[in-house]
């Protein structure tokens, strides 16, 4: 298993981890067992790029779940932002609330950042994709909003073409 800041892989075991859901309630990775579960981390809710790939997912949860996926958003959000976030948007799939960092940290999507010329400690927009077996799939870092979804999509084999 990767220990815990660095950068998961395919074959490694996903950290298990409980979160408070925009409602407050406790929701588990444990929760999806016998799922494949996509679990993505984004900075901040209803910013821009967040809220494209939210609705990206969104859009694409109905193709997703037919193919066997579930899908977790997770960001360093409270649940009163995620509510907001949640309802504002359309979302129907469970938004995460990772206020310490731990789950991020665990999972490798928090850490060295850099922009316009300052560096420091964030969320890495990052997306992994958790088997049925409990173990990491497909890990992928640095994604970009736009456009990710239909990527992560190509990279599962979701998509002909």
């Amino acid at each position: 298993m990767a220990t815990t800041g660095s950068r998961l892989a395919a074959g490694d075991t996903a950290p298990a981890f409980t979160l408070p859901d925009a409602e407050g309630r406790p929701v588990s990775l444990a929760d999806f067992s016998g799922s494949r579960v996509v679990v993505y981390f984004y900075p901040a809710a209803a910013t821009p790029g967040c809220t494209t790939q939210a609705c990206d997912f969104r859009d694409s949860l109905a193709s997703l779940a037919a193919a066997g996926y579930r899908v977790v958003g997770v960001s360093p959000d409270a649940p009163a932002k995620l509510k907001k976030f949640q309802e504002t948007e359309g979302l129907t799939f469970p938004l995460l609330s990772d206020e310490d960092h731990a789950v991020a940290s665990a999972y490798g999507a928090w850490g060295e950042k850099k922009n316009y010329g300052k560096t420091y400690q964030g969320l890495i927009r990052s997306t992994v994709v958790v088997g049925e077996d409990g173990r990491v799939d497909l890990a992928q870092y640095n994604v970009r909003a736009t456009g990710h979804v239909a990527k992560l999509r190509r990279d599962l084999g979701l998509d002909a073409a």
